[in-house]
């Protein structure tokens, strides 16, 4: 038994490197776990609305929309399963759209930030 412990044991280092190799690579930034798995967006690729909608939050508002900062639920489960209340939502100004758009940053307790431009069907984790 202790020989096959013995020779899995550079499997799993083998399986560890890989995936840490996996997180540099794809642009995660060291703590960003969340992002793990996840496609990822710079802030400073974020179009101009959704950086004005992170500063918003850093500053605590004032927010342009009624529903900015409301709870997130999640419902879709692209994000990581958390309990309700996790998440807020804001909204990313659509140039020429008449409502709210689809576009949003969704920001766990955490403070790991997300971004969606489809109305929640995908989202990209943010690096800050």
């Amino acid at each position: 038994m202790v020989v096959r412990l013995r020779s899995r044991v550079p499997l799993l280092l083998v399986g560890l490197l890989l995936g840490c190799l996996g997180l540099l690579v794809g642009g995660c930034s060291s703590g960003d776990e969340s992002a793990a798995g996840m496609a990822t967006v710079r802030e400073s690729e974020l179009p101009a609305e959704a950086r004005q909608t992170l500063a918003l939050i850093d500053a605590g508002g004032p927010f342009p929309y009624e529903k900015d900062g409301s709870v997130f639920g999640n419902f879709e489960g692209e994000l990581p399963k958390e309990k309700r209340g996790y998440y807020r939502e804001y909204t990313v100004r659509t140039p020429g759209e008449r409502d709210r758009g689809a576009r949003r940053i969704v920001v766990g307790r955490g403070g790991e930030t997300y971004y969606t431009d489809d109305h929640y069907e995908s989202f990209k984790a943010v690096l800050r």
